[in-house]
């Protein structure tokens, strides 16, 4: 029970992009304009092997200097795991056999086997979006991290409060809108892509510690190829979304806003957009 509420945890690493136009690799940006107090905005992976993760002192300080932490979820909330946990669950007889051919479920309940030593009979009552967060954790083991957890850490050491940008019921209902039958295809298609998932996993994770967002978006966008309106209510429509927050929030003291590293790029992305609406966005050095 602990690997799916970790799995719901995680979430589905969500850092596919739009292509990138930011020349600079960099994925801590000082935000700063006349309305506004001077923020940050850093790009996180929701989860990386422990030997992989490094969070640089730019991003302490930056952390530091402010007043409160945005992350897209009150993550030291103490009730979002057993809020996640109501939303992950599919309603009434339904099962995920139901929504995937047996072939399919043989080779996710031989990679689970194999993986955690439990089959797909634990997860058949659950959403596909916890299959695929499931199959990422299971690729990575035990030495597993997470920006956002650390994150925590740090303002529960600092006193620093965390808030939101949006809320686990939304959250969970955008996974409602892409049929199941589909978000089991991605993960099945992610295992059985040369390399498996963990070419698949080591490409992002490449691309995110040479904090380069063209090559980011370039490994990472495969996951919505086939589906772009669900890009675009994933990633275009929330990054639109945060832009008037960031400003209300910021209106008067210094906020560290810690998102997916995917929301940063392209036209529609965050950079971007906060461009758009008038501030000055650097990339912290």
């Amino acid at each position: 029970m602990k690997k799916i509420k970790n799995a719901i945890l995680a979430l589905v690493t969500i850092l596919s992009v739009a292509p990138s136009a930011i020349a600079q690799n960099s994925l801590l940006y000082k935000v700063e304009g006349e309305n506004i107090a001077t923020s940050y905005v850093f790009g996180t992976v929701h989860m990386m092997p422990k030997e992989d993760f490094l969070l640089e002192e730019k991003v302490k300080t930056a952390f530091s200097e402010s007043d409160f932490i945005v992350m897209e979820l009150d993550m030291d909330d103490a009730s979002m795991q057993t809020e996640m946990m109501k939303y992950a669950m599919l309603s009434g007889d339904d099962s995920l056999q139901n929504h995937m051919t047996a072939e399919e479920y043989k080779i996710l309940d031989e990679y689970f086997t194999a993986k955690l030593g439990v089959g797909m009979a634990a997860f058949n009552k659950m959403k596909p979006f916890i299959i695929s967060s499931t199959a990422m954790i299971a690729h990575l083991g035990q030495d597993m991290a997470s920006f956002e957890n650390t994150f925590v850490q740090m303002a529960g050491e600092q006193k620093k409060e965390i808030k939101g940008l949006e809320t686990v019921a939304f959250q969970m209902s955008m996974f409602d809108e892409q049929p199941y039958e589909e978000q089991i295809d991605q993960v099945i298609e992610m295992l059985q892509k040369e390399g498996g998932i963990g070419g698949y996993f080591d490409k992002i994770i490449a691309a995110y510690k040479t904090q380069d967002i063209e090559v980011l978006y370039t490994s990472l966008n495969e996951f919505f190829e086939e589906d772009q309106a669900f890009k675009e209510k994933m990633l275009d429509k929330r990054n639109q979304n945060w832009i008037p927050q960031i400003a209300d929030l910021s209106k008067e003291k210094t906020v560290f806003y810690a998102v997916g590293a995917g929301h940063l790029g392209g036209e529609e992305g965050v950079i971007r957009l906060l461009k758009t609406a008038g501030y000055t966005v650097t990339p912290v050095e």
